[in-house]
């Protein structure tokens, strides 16, 4: 396995997760994936605008940021971005160049990559080890997922999962690790000490993403074609609950409060995102928030929700408690993915 150095080594620190444990909002970062520019952009949250731009590679999706905020990671893929349109056959027949697949490793002072890590073929998304030092990765055109670590650069190991594999999610106590299948409709769990697959828990059709309660009990699991919100019980992993979004939703990013109260579910091409009562399962608010919205994350204190939207290139700022979009940032094209952490 390969791993390309720009610069001097560094030491990886770990993650934020979907909930974040800083409680520090003033200075915090916004990074957005812009899969058709190559780039990342850089949001400040005080003044809600592009402090940089960094050219990381081809079609960068999956993002994660670093706990101490000094570095931020990019999964890279080096496959042809296909539209919903094209048949299997037609995207076949695009270039691939697999030298391009990888996880970037940024910079962020310095505002520039300076590794690409191994990610295995197609690297869609990717979560982190509690302590950092390994990388889990959906390889969406293998049906498997890779093991990284990160000191290393190697991939230390590769389990078959669902078929099309893309939502990546690590547990709160980082026990488990939950990889979505969106051919196979289901989700493989992972056991972090076996580094096996120990189960796996069919939901609803296309799941995209998935994410945790705070206290690790609970999953929430997206279905694209069902338009609804797979919840789940970590310790007997099984499904105990569907919630049903307004037609005409297509469920792709999820996040939880970090109360727990509530949960923020982004719904493609419908252009809204809906919010769920944890305590009831019912929908109590919905907000437009731009062309079809994919990544979502949330401010360490809840009060603020950013999404990425796609086709019209910019991040969406909606204030959670009023349901308000606040701005809508510019960004590169086709942003795909966000995560948020603090200044370095």
């Amino acid at each position: 396995m390969r791993i390309k150095l720009y610069w001097r080594p560094y030491c990886f620190l770990g993650l934020i997760g979907s909930l974040a444990s800083c409680q520090k909002t003033e200075g915090d970062l916004v990074y957005v994936s812009n899969e058709d520019s190559g780039t990342l952009s850089v949001i400040s949250t005080d003044t809600l605008e592009v402090v940089a731009t960094i050219e990381v590679g081809k079609r960068p999706r999956g993002v994660r940021a670093g706990r101490d905020g000094g570095r931020v990671y990019v999964a890279l893929s080096g496959s042809p971005k296909c539209p919903p349109w094209m048949s299997d056959e037609e995207c076949e027949g695009e270039v691939v160049d697999k030298s391009l697949d990888g996880i970037a490793v940024v910079d962020v002072v310095e505002r520039r990559v300076v590794a690409v890590l191994p990610g295995g073929s197609d690297p869609e998304q990717f979560d982190l080890s509690l302590d950092g030092k390994h990388l889990y990765v959906s390889n969406e055109d293998a049906g498997v997922a890779s093991i990284v670590d990160v000191d290393s650069g190697e991939i230390v190991k590769t389990l078959p999962v669902g078929q099309e594999p893309e939502g990546v999610r690590t547990s709160p106590d980082g026990r488990f690790v939950y990889v979505t299948g969106e051919t196979d409709h289901d989700v493989s769990v992972i056991e972090t000490a076996t580094t096996e697959v120990v189960a796996k828990i069919p939901v609803g059709d296309r799941p995209r993403d998935a994410c945790f309660s705070s206290d690790g009990k609970r999953a929430f699991v997206s279905s694209e074609i069902d338009g609804s919100v797979s919840v789940i019980d970590v310790a007997s992993h099984q499904v105990v609950a569907t919630i049903s979004l307004p037609r005409g939703s297509r469920s792709m990013g999820v996040a939880v409060s970090p109360d727990d109260r509530r949960l923020y579910v982004s719904n493609g091409r419908s252009k809204t995102v809906s919010v769920v009562d944890l305590e009831t399962l019912e929908i109590t608010g919905e907000v437009e928030v731009g062309e079809r919205p994919w990544g979502i994350a949330l401010s360490s204190d809840g009060r603020r929700l950013y999404t990425a939207n796609g086709p019209s290139n910019d991040l969406s700022v909606v204030d959670t408690e009023t349901l308000r979009v606040l701005a809508r940032i510019p960004v590169g094209d086709a942003p795909w993915g966000v995560a948020i952490g603090p200044s370095p």
